[in-house]
Protein backbone atom coordinates (compact mmCIF):
# COMPACT_ATOMS: atom_id res chain seq x y z
CA UNK A 1 0.00 0.00 0.00
CA UNK A 2 1.23 3.34 -1.10
CA UNK A 3 1.80 6.19 1.82
CA UNK A 4 1.52 9.28 0.90
CA UNK A 5 2.89 12.01 2.73
CA UNK A 6 1.63 13.21 5.82
CA UNK A 7 0.86 16.82 5.13
CA UNK A 8 -1.89 15.27 2.81
CA UNK A 9 -3.38 13.77 6.10
CA UNK A 10 -3.82 17.05 8.82
CA UNK A 11 -6.77 17.87 7.33
CA UNK A 12 -9.05 14.56 7.66
CA UNK A 13 -12.12 15.09 9.75
CA UNK A 14 -12.46 11.94 10.95
CA UNK A 15 -10.81 10.58 14.40
CA UNK A 16 -8.13 8.81 14.27
CA UNK A 17 -7.55 5.05 15.87
CA UNK A 18 -4.66 3.69 17.15
CA UNK A 19 -4.99 1.44 13.81
CA UNK A 20 -4.74 4.47 11.73
CA UNK A 21 -2.27 6.26 13.56
CA UNK A 22 0.18 4.49 11.38
CA UNK A 23 -1.30 5.76 8.10
CA UNK A 24 -1.66 9.33 9.85
CA UNK A 25 1.11 10.15 12.05
CA UNK A 26 1.21 13.99 11.47
CA UNK A 27 -2.40 13.82 12.55
CA UNK A 28 -2.44 11.74 15.81
CA UNK A 29 1.05 13.68 16.38
CA UNK A 30 -1.01 17.23 16.10
CA UNK A 31 -3.69 15.75 19.02
CA UNK A 32 -1.56 15.03 21.50
CA UNK A 33 0.84 17.29 21.18
CA UNK A 34 2.01 18.25 24.35
CA UNK A 35 3.00 22.42 25.23
CA UNK A 36 6.48 21.38 26.89
CA UNK A 37 7.46 19.69 23.29
CA UNK A 38 5.81 22.28 21.42
CA UNK A 39 7.66 25.83 23.37
CA UNK A 40 10.84 23.30 22.76
CA UNK A 41 10.14 23.75 18.92
CA UNK A 42 8.43 27.26 19.33
CA UNK A 43 11.57 28.74 20.88
CA UNK A 44 14.07 26.84 18.00
CA UNK A 45 12.01 28.79 15.73
CA UNK A 46 12.74 31.97 17.61
CA UNK A 47 16.46 31.48 17.19
CA UNK A 48 17.40 29.62 13.83
CA UNK A 49 14.27 31.52 11.48
CA UNK A 50 13.21 34.41 13.55
CA UNK A 51 16.68 35.65 14.43
CA UNK A 52 15.57 36.33 17.68
CA UNK A 53 18.70 37.26 20.67
CA UNK A 54 19.48 34.78 23.60
CA UNK A 55 18.27 37.30 25.92
CA UNK A 56 14.39 37.48 23.97
CA UNK A 57 14.42 33.99 23.87
CA UNK A 58 15.57 33.33 27.40
CA UNK A 59 12.15 35.95 28.40
CA UNK A 60 9.56 33.81 26.50
CA UNK A 61 10.59 30.56 27.89
CA UNK A 62 10.08 32.01 31.37
CA UNK A 63 6.37 33.45 30.51
CA UNK A 64 5.94 30.00 29.15
CA UNK A 65 7.28 28.11 31.74
CA UNK A 66 4.45 30.00 34.00
CA UNK A 67 1.75 28.95 32.17
CA UNK A 68 3.20 25.50 33.12
CA UNK A 69 3.57 26.45 36.96
CA UNK A 70 -0.10 27.55 36.70
CA UNK A 71 -1.77 24.32 35.01
CA UNK A 72 0.61 22.19 37.77
CA UNK A 73 1.49 20.29 35.04
CA UNK A 74 2.44 19.52 31.43
CA UNK A 75 -0.76 19.92 29.25
CA UNK A 76 -1.69 19.15 25.84
CA UNK A 77 -2.02 22.43 23.41
CA UNK A 78 -5.90 22.44 22.48
CA UNK A 79 -6.35 22.44 26.66
CA UNK A 80 -5.39 25.99 26.81
CA UNK A 81 -8.77 27.57 25.92
CA UNK A 82 -9.93 31.34 26.48
CA UNK A 83 -11.23 29.74 30.10
CA UNK A 84 -7.94 28.82 31.29
CA UNK A 85 -6.33 31.91 29.43
CA UNK A 86 -8.61 34.17 31.59
CA UNK A 87 -7.95 31.58 34.89
CA UNK A 88 -3.74 32.27 34.09
CA UNK A 89 -4.21 36.00 33.76
CA UNK A 90 -5.83 36.01 37.27
CA UNK A 91 -2.92 33.99 38.61
CA UNK A 92 -0.26 36.27 36.88
CA UNK A 93 -2.48 39.44 38.56
CA UNK A 94 -2.01 37.54 42.15
CA UNK A 95 1.65 36.69 41.44
CA UNK A 96 4.02 38.12 43.59
CA UNK A 97 7.78 38.79 43.03
CA UNK A 98 10.87 39.86 45.80
CA UNK A 99 9.93 43.81 45.10
CA UNK A 100 6.56 43.90 44.49
CA UNK A 101 3.16 42.15 45.63
CA UNK A 102 1.98 41.78 42.56
CA UNK A 103 3.39 41.91 38.73
CA UNK A 104 2.77 44.84 36.88
CA UNK A 105 0.57 44.97 34.25
CA UNK A 106 3.47 45.48 31.53
CA UNK A 107 4.65 42.47 32.84
CA UNK A 108 1.67 40.72 32.56
CA UNK A 109 1.34 41.47 29.12
CA UNK A 110 5.07 40.56 28.52
CA UNK A 111 3.48 36.66 29.16
CA UNK A 112 0.48 37.16 27.12
CA UNK A 113 2.49 38.42 24.35
CA UNK A 114 4.78 35.48 24.21
CA UNK A 115 1.66 33.07 24.64
CA UNK A 116 0.38 34.56 21.45
CA UNK A 117 3.76 34.41 19.52
CA UNK A 118 3.79 30.96 20.35
CA UNK A 119 0.09 30.36 19.53
CA UNK A 120 0.52 31.80 16.40
CA UNK A 121 3.99 29.31 15.91
CA UNK A 122 1.40 26.71 16.34
CA UNK A 123 -1.37 28.17 13.73
CA UNK A 124 1.28 28.06 10.91
CA UNK A 125 2.51 24.29 11.85
CA UNK A 126 -0.86 23.41 11.97
CA UNK A 127 -1.23 22.53 15.30
CA UNK A 128 -4.95 22.84 17.18
CA UNK A 129 -4.48 26.13 19.24
CA UNK A 130 -6.51 29.16 20.70
CA UNK A 131 -6.90 31.22 18.33
CA UNK A 132 -4.37 34.72 18.59
CA UNK A 133 -7.39 36.99 18.49
CA UNK A 134 -8.89 35.12 21.51
CA UNK A 135 -6.22 36.93 23.77
CA UNK A 136 -6.85 40.80 24.68
CA UNK A 137 -3.66 42.80 26.32
CA UNK A 138 -4.68 44.32 29.20
CA UNK A 139 -4.68 48.37 29.24
CA UNK A 140 -1.49 50.37 30.85
CA UNK A 141 -1.36 53.63 32.22
CA UNK A 142 0.21 55.95 29.72
CA UNK A 143 4.35 55.92 29.63
CA UNK A 144 5.69 57.53 32.18
CA UNK A 145 7.89 60.68 32.24
CA UNK A 146 11.42 60.11 31.11
CA UNK A 147 13.35 60.90 33.84
CA UNK A 148 16.96 62.31 33.25
CA UNK A 149 19.81 64.18 35.17
CA UNK A 150 20.76 67.35 34.65
CA UNK A 151 24.53 68.49 34.64
CA UNK A 152 24.71 69.09 38.23
CA UNK A 153 23.36 65.71 39.07
CA UNK A 154 25.35 63.82 37.17
CA UNK A 155 28.79 65.64 38.43
CA UNK A 156 27.59 64.57 41.39
CA UNK A 157 26.78 61.19 40.77
CA UNK A 158 30.38 60.86 38.98
CA UNK A 159 32.57 62.23 41.93
CA UNK A 160 30.99 59.76 44.46
CA UNK A 161 33.18 56.42 43.18
CA UNK A 162 36.42 56.36 45.12
CA UNK A 163 39.00 56.05 42.36
CA UNK A 164 41.74 55.59 44.17
CA UNK A 165 40.71 51.87 44.66
CA UNK A 166 40.00 49.80 41.65
CA UNK A 167 36.48 49.04 41.58
CA UNK A 168 36.18 52.80 42.29
CA UNK A 169 37.98 53.25 38.75
CA UNK A 170 35.71 50.63 37.38
CA UNK A 171 32.61 52.16 39.06
CA UNK A 172 33.53 55.67 37.31
CA UNK A 173 34.08 54.20 34.03
CA UNK A 174 31.17 52.57 33.64
CA UNK A 175 28.93 55.87 34.82
CA UNK A 176 31.02 57.68 31.92
CA UNK A 177 30.49 55.16 29.59
CA UNK A 178 26.75 54.96 30.28
CA UNK A 179 25.88 58.64 30.00
CA UNK A 180 28.56 59.15 27.11
CA UNK A 181 27.45 56.20 24.68
CA UNK A 182 23.92 56.03 25.88
CA UNK A 183 24.42 51.97 25.84
CA UNK A 184 21.87 49.68 27.59
CA UNK A 185 23.05 47.90 30.67
CA UNK A 186 22.82 44.55 28.57
CA UNK A 187 25.40 46.11 26.11
CA UNK A 188 27.54 47.36 28.52
CA UNK A 189 28.19 44.37 30.35
CA UNK A 190 28.59 42.03 27.36
CA UNK A 191 31.47 44.20 26.53
CA UNK A 192 34.89 42.78 25.75
CA UNK A 193 38.17 44.61 26.13
CA UNK A 194 38.53 44.27 22.72
CA UNK A 195 35.74 45.44 21.71
CA UNK A 196 36.25 49.07 22.32
CA UNK A 197 38.25 51.32 20.52
CA UNK A 198 39.86 54.42 22.97
CA UNK A 199 41.88 55.91 20.77
CA UNK A 200 39.24 56.66 17.79
CA UNK A 201 36.84 56.51 20.60
CA UNK A 202 34.05 54.38 18.79
CA UNK A 203 33.31 50.95 18.12
CA UNK A 204 30.54 48.59 17.45
CA UNK A 205 27.53 46.92 19.55
CA UNK A 206 25.05 44.42 18.87
CA UNK A 207 22.10 45.90 20.36
CA UNK A 208 18.16 44.21 20.34
CA UNK A 209 17.09 42.51 17.15
CA UNK A 210 20.91 41.48 16.57
CA UNK A 211 21.33 44.67 15.41
CA UNK A 212 24.36 46.98 14.90
CA UNK A 213 25.05 50.23 15.81
CA UNK A 214 28.05 52.54 15.91
CA UNK A 215 28.77 54.00 19.31
CA UNK A 216 30.90 56.81 20.41
CA UNK A 217 32.27 58.32 23.30
CA UNK A 218 33.80 61.33 24.77
CA UNK A 219 36.98 62.02 25.56
CA UNK A 220 36.51 62.04 29.46
CA UNK A 221 35.15 58.48 29.17
CA UNK A 222 38.17 56.94 27.26
CA UNK A 223 40.83 58.42 29.41
CA UNK A 224 38.72 56.73 32.88
CA UNK A 225 37.88 53.72 30.95
CA UNK A 226 42.18 53.49 30.48
CA UNK A 227 42.42 54.72 33.67
CA UNK A 228 40.84 51.49 35.22
CA UNK A 229 42.35 49.49 32.26
CA UNK A 230 45.58 50.45 33.40
CA UNK A 231 45.16 49.43 37.05
CA UNK A 232 43.90 45.78 36.08
CA UNK A 233 46.24 42.98 36.62
CA UNK A 234 44.49 40.94 35.15
CA UNK A 235 44.12 39.48 31.53
CA UNK A 236 40.39 38.32 31.81
CA UNK A 237 37.95 39.11 28.54
CA UNK A 238 35.63 41.11 30.08
CA UNK A 239 35.88 44.99 29.91
CA UNK A 240 34.10 45.25 33.43
CA UNK A 241 34.29 42.72 36.06
CA UNK A 242 33.59 42.11 39.50
CA UNK A 243 35.80 42.06 42.61
CA UNK A 244 33.78 40.11 44.96
CA UNK A 245 31.67 37.05 45.44
CA UNK A 246 32.86 33.64 43.95
CA UNK A 247 34.45 33.71 40.98
CA UNK A 248 33.96 30.37 39.80
CA UNK A 249 35.70 29.24 36.80
CA UNK A 250 33.77 28.18 33.77
CA UNK A 251 35.03 27.40 30.15
CA UNK A 252 33.95 30.45 28.10
CA UNK A 253 36.48 33.19 30.32
CA UNK A 254 33.36 34.70 31.63
CA UNK A 255 33.59 34.11 35.39
CA UNK A 256 34.83 37.34 36.15
CA UNK A 257 32.12 39.17 34.16
CA UNK A 258 30.37 41.56 36.27
CA UNK A 259 26.84 41.48 35.53
CA UNK A 260 23.75 43.75 34.68
CA UNK A 261 22.40 43.69 38.11
CA UNK A 262 25.00 44.57 39.74
CA UNK A 263 25.65 47.84 37.61
CA UNK A 264 22.14 48.53 38.96
CA UNK A 265 22.73 47.93 42.48
CA UNK A 266 25.92 50.23 41.97
CA UNK A 267 23.89 53.49 40.17
CA UNK A 268 21.45 53.36 42.56
CA UNK A 269 24.05 53.27 45.48
CA UNK A 270 26.05 56.16 44.19
CA UNK A 271 22.52 58.13 43.66
CA UNK A 272 21.81 58.07 46.81
CA UNK A 273 24.93 58.97 48.19
CA UNK A 274 24.88 62.04 45.83
CA UNK A 275 21.67 63.14 46.99
CA UNK A 276 19.69 62.77 44.19
CA UNK A 277 16.21 61.83 45.22
CA UNK A 278 14.97 60.92 41.71
CA UNK A 279 14.62 57.00 40.83
CA UNK A 280 18.21 56.56 39.12
CA UNK A 281 19.13 53.61 37.10
CA UNK A 282 21.24 53.02 34.18
CA UNK A 283 18.67 53.43 31.54
CA UNK A 284 18.55 57.14 33.38
CA UNK A 285 21.89 57.16 32.00
CA UNK A 286 20.68 56.32 28.75
CA UNK A 287 18.14 58.59 28.89
CA UNK A 288 20.23 61.39 29.91
CA UNK A 289 22.49 60.59 27.28
CA UNK A 290 19.64 61.02 24.60
CA UNK A 291 17.86 64.61 26.16
CA UNK A 292 21.52 65.80 26.33
CA UNK A 293 21.67 65.58 22.83
CA UNK A 294 18.50 67.04 21.91
CA UNK A 295 19.09 69.95 24.55
CA UNK A 296 22.18 70.78 22.27
CA UNK A 297 20.74 70.83 18.96
CA UNK A 298 20.88 67.02 17.74
CA UNK A 299 17.60 65.87 15.54
CA UNK A 300 15.77 63.35 16.67
CA UNK A 301 16.66 61.27 13.72
CA UNK A 302 20.10 61.12 14.26
CA UNK A 303 19.48 60.14 18.25
CA UNK A 304 17.09 57.47 17.13
CA UNK A 305 20.44 56.00 15.23
CA UNK A 306 22.56 56.36 17.55
CA UNK A 307 19.95 54.47 20.57
CA UNK A 308 19.55 51.74 18.00
CA UNK A 309 15.77 52.35 18.33
CA UNK A 310 13.77 50.23 15.31
CA UNK A 311 10.69 52.92 15.44
CA UNK A 312 11.11 57.07 15.55
CA UNK A 313 8.10 56.83 17.39
CA UNK A 314 10.26 55.34 20.67
CA UNK A 315 12.43 57.97 20.69
CA UNK A 316 9.77 60.63 20.41
CA UNK A 317 9.41 59.84 24.26
CA UNK A 318 12.00 62.98 24.07
CA UNK A 319 9.84 65.35 22.58
CA UNK A 320 9.07 66.81 26.04
CA UNK A 321 13.30 68.05 25.88
CA UNK A 322 12.28 70.04 22.54
CA UNK A 323 9.26 71.70 24.14
CA UNK A 324 11.42 74.81 25.29
CA UNK A 325 12.88 74.98 22.27
CA UNK A 326 9.93 75.18 20.14
CA UNK A 327 8.44 78.04 22.39
CA UNK A 328 11.69 80.05 22.15
CA UNK A 329 11.26 79.60 17.86
CA UNK A 330 7.39 80.57 18.27
CA UNK A 331 8.30 83.44 20.44
CA UNK A 332 11.20 84.63 18.28
CA UNK A 333 9.18 84.30 14.81
CA UNK A 334 5.62 84.46 15.37
CA UNK A 335 5.32 86.29 18.71
CA UNK A 336 5.40 89.81 17.68
CA UNK A 337 3.33 92.62 17.96
CA UNK A 338 1.31 93.75 14.96
CA UNK A 339 1.99 97.29 14.04
CA UNK A 340 -0.63 100.16 13.78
Amino acid sequence: MLLLPCLHYVVIPHIVTDEHSLLYPCMRYNMVMLFSKAKTDFLEYLEVEQNRSQKTIANYDHYLIRLLDFAGDDIQIREIDAEMVRKWRLWLARLGTNVSDELQKVTQNYHLIALRGFLRFCAKRNIEALPVDKIELAKTPGRNKVTFLNEDELQQLFDQPDTSEVMGLRDRAILELLFSSGLRVSELVGLDKDHINLKRREFMVRGKGQKDRPIFISTDAAEWVQRYLDKRGDNTRPLFIRYNGSKAVDLSGNFHRLTARSIQRMVAKYAILAGITKHVSPHTLRHSFATDLLMNGADLRSVQAMLGHSNISTTQIYTHVTDPHLKQIHERFHAKKIQD
